[in-house]
């Protein structure tokens, strides 16, 4: 697991238990920790009623030319961070974030709340690169809202293999007139309670959306993940979920839910849960690999499809 001094150097902004260690702007850049911006910006206070405690606020307001990064520690034992985190980005331009929230140890039982506001102006892009890195004991419950403008365009990507204890991962998605979202979810769960809940909004006309989940069950661990797709004008979405079941004392329940408002609109899901195969198994070990290292290389490949 990457330690905390060794990440201080590659982030616009960096916060470490509770403490902010970097904030590093650039022109067209605004970075503030979030209490700050709630005072200094009104508009803010439309999205959140009350000050937030923590977190960072991120304004991009004209195109950059490096990807945005922050990332989020917990450094020492029993910390709890309750965090805001706000990223904007402005008509029109074109933007990537790499955020990695982590702990430095495995053995810290952390608590990490985030709620994270994100919008996409419009004619905007952004491409969200969120990766998670947890001890064993650790408790996280992020909930996260894009809000997608007019024309704009979401590449979500969330990844997490090394999961908390409990993991209650809430994310919500709107989309208006003309936007599109492609979103990814990959959770390799161990020895781990997980419950994942999205919601897209498809809400005006043209409006697109593909959700896709590939989660794993190792380890005595319990997954439910609960998608809601909602087409409220003439839209396309697709939903797919998939589970692979690695041991036999772990669960995977898949609740996949379509609800179509408008008679115009196409949405559509796929949705399986299976187990390693023997004859894949005997493959690889036939090819000199341990039934573990098989294993491994077979829920890689799961992930990456």
């Amino acid at each position: 697991m990457k330690s905390a001094k060794n990440v201080k150097k590659d982030f616009n902004f960096w916060q470490v238990d509770n403490r902010i260690e970097r904030i590093n702007e650039d022109k067209g850049l605004i970075i503030l920790p979030s209490p700050l911006a709630w005072e200094k910006f009104a508009w803010l206070r439309e999205w959140f009623k009350e000050k937030p405690k923590e977190g960072y606020f991120i304004w991009v307001k004209k195109q950059l030319d490096f990807p945005l990064s922050a990332c989020v520690t917990i450094a020492s034992a029993k910390v709890k961070q309750s965090l805001t985190n706000i990223l904007v980005i402005e008509k029109n331009i074109k933007a990537k974030a790499n955020v990695m929230c982590h702990a430095a140890k495995n053995d810290l039982a952390g608590t990490h709340v985030a709620i994270g506001k994100l919008v996409l102006k419009e004619g905007s892009f952004l491409e969200y690169n969120h990766v998670h890195k947890w001890g064993e004991k650790d408790l996280v419950n992020p909930d996260y809202q894009f809000v997608l403008e007019k024309d704009s365009r979401l590449i979500y990507n969330y990844q997490n293999l090394f999961p908390a204890k409990k993991l209650n991962l809430v994310n919500s998605v709107i989309a208006k007139k003309n936007s599109s979202a492609q979103i990814s979810f990959v959770v390799n769960g161990d020895n781990s309670e997980i419950s994942l809940n999205e919601e897209i909004v498809l809400k005006e006309e043209n409006a697109q959306a593909v959700l896709k989940l590939r989660l794993v069950g190792r380890k005595n661990s319990q997954i439910t993940a609960k998608s809601r797709v909602v087409a409220k004008a003439p839209v396309k979405g697709h939903l797919d979920c998939q589970g692979l079941l690695v041991d036999e004392k772990s669960t995977i329940s898949l609740t996949p839910e379509l609800v179509c408002e408008n008679r115009m609109a196409q949405i559509t899901h796929e949705a399986s849960i299976g187990r390693i195969s023997e004859e894949e198994l005997n493959y690889l070990r036939m090819r000199g690999l341990t039934e573990s290292e098989a294993i491994d290389l077979i829920v890689s490949g799961f992930l990456k499809a």
